[in-house]
């Protein structure tokens, strides 16, 4: 189970543990067996984690169903943490596709880089040349290249 999901015996123990997950039985040498149910179960959690969702958010979501006094209440309370959770996953998604971008421009300005004749000691001539000085060198490549901006001239609080 824990290999089919991509999780270690530790991490499928310690949901065991926490209480979210619930082998069905033990075999004769004392493994867990779990059901299908289970199975799916463990592989919910796991993209829960992956996208950042805590324990007891995740345990607050299995669990609403069981809380609820009925459908509709029980409805209501999934509608709402899942939609607290696709806010919360289109944000991230927005980061992921600004930084996919950026450091794809840096990989293109970086592949100048390796064709670079530049007479200038390395890193102190990255300063006076074209490619990196020139005007939309992404955050990225700044950092990465300790090169300065506009922007390093003024300062900000914090």
């Amino acid at each position: 189970m824990a290999r089919i999901t991509g999780n270690t015996l530790r991490t499928v123990r310690f949901y065991e543990e926490a209480g979210i997950l619930r082998p069905d039985r033990r075999s004769a040498g004392g493994h867990r067996l779990f059901s299908q149910r289970e199975l799916e179960r463990l592989q919910f959690i796991s993209d829960m984690r992956a996208a950042s969702l805590s324990l007891d958010e995740i345990r607050g979501l299995l669990e609403l169903k069981e809380r609820a006094q009925s459908g509709r209440e029980a409805a209501e309370g999934a509608l709402g943490a899942l939609d607290r959770q696709l806010k919360v996953i289109e944000e991230k998604m927005a980061v992921f596709a600004r930084l996919k971008a950026e450091l794809e421009q840096a990989r293109v300005l970086l592949d100048h880089c390796r064709d670079c004749t530049n007479e200038r000691p390395f890193p102190s001539g990255c300063h006076d040349c074209e490619v990196m000085s020139g005007p939309g060198v992404p955050q990225s490549m700044r950092v990465l290249w300790s090169l300065s901006s506009e922007a390093d001239h003024s300062t900000t609080s914090d």
